[in-house]
C-alpha cells in the first residue's frame, strides 16, 4: 500500500511538472525553436558594452538560427546611433549583429525630444512609435526575456 502511494504521488508531480513546463508555449504560442530576447539599453555609456553583450551572445547561443534577439533603444543612448555623432566601434557593432538577424527598435519619443532625425540612424531601424519602454513591455508579453546590461 506504501508502495502504491509512493507511485501516486510521484504520477502526480511528473504531471504537475508537464503541464506547467508547457505553461508558457501554450500562453505565447508554439515553440519556434529560438530563444527570444530583448536587450534594453538607455545609457550613452553603455552603447558598446551592449553590442559586445549581444555579439558574444549570438555566438555562444548559436547564432540566429537559435536566437532572436531585439535590441531597444532609448535616452541618450540613441545618440550614439546618429551618423552625427556615431563611433566607428558603433558603426562595427551595428553591422556585426545586423548581419546576424538582430532588429534594432528607436523610441519615437526620443527622437522626437532630441530632434534625431530616422534617415541620420546608421543601421536598419523599427520605429517604436509607442515609445520604446512600451515596446520592451509588449515584447515581454510576447514571452521575450529581458537583459539591460
Amino acid at each position: 500500500m506504501r508502495n502504491l502511494k509512493y507511485r501516486l504521488a510521484f504520477l502526480l508531480a511528473i504531471l504537475i511538472v508537464s503541464g506547467t513546463a508547457n505553461y508558457g508555449y501554450a500562453q505565447f504560442g508554439s515553440w519556434d525553436g529560438k530563444l527570444h530576447v530583448v536587450y534594453h539599453v538607455s545609457e550613452a555609456e553603455k552603447v558598446n558594452f551592449v553590442l559586445n553583450n549581444i555579439r558574444n551572445h549570438l555566438k555562444g547561443g548559436g547564432g540566429e538560427e537559435k536566437l532572436d534577439i531585439v535590441l531597444v533603444i532609448h535616452g541618450p543612448a540613441l545618440e550614439k546611433f546618429d551618423r552625427m555623432n556615431v563611433s566607428d566601434k558603433v558603426i562595427k557593432g551595428v553591422s556585426d549583429i545586423q548581419s546576424q538577424g538582430v532588429t534594432l527598435i528607436a523610441c519615437q519619443n526620443t527622437m522626437n525630444a532630441k530632434l534625431i532625425d530616422f534617415d541620420e540612424l546608421i543601421g536598419d531601424f523599427k520605429i517604436a512609435k509607442e515609445g520604446g519602454v512600451t515596446r520592451i513591455a509588449q515584447l515581454q508579453s510576447q514571452g521575450y526575456l529581458y537583459i539591460r546590461p
